[in-house]
């Protein structure tokens, strides 16, 4: 049934236009979250995969945590 051939069909029309251009944007907001959440996952990943930082060469723990500020 085409409700657009009612005496009000412009108005008809423009609120299923509005209704459509509606629901296109939550689908594409709903694209934007689920690309989001994949790169999440993947950098999450990625930074999971980094060997984890230790004291390996013997050298005392203090090393390096302060900066000689003279010149």
């Amino acid at each position: 049934m085409d409700i657009s051939g009612i005496s009000a069909g412009g108005a008809v029309s423009a609120a299923l236009a509005q209704k459509e251009a509606g629901t296109e944007a939550q689908v594409q907001v709903t694209m934007l979250k689920k690309a989001l959440d994949t790169q999440t996952e993947g950098a999450l990943a990625l930074l999971d995969a980094l060997p984890q930082a230790s004291n390996t060469q013997g050298l005392p723990a203090n090393l390096g945590q302060n900066i000689n500020t003279k010149a």
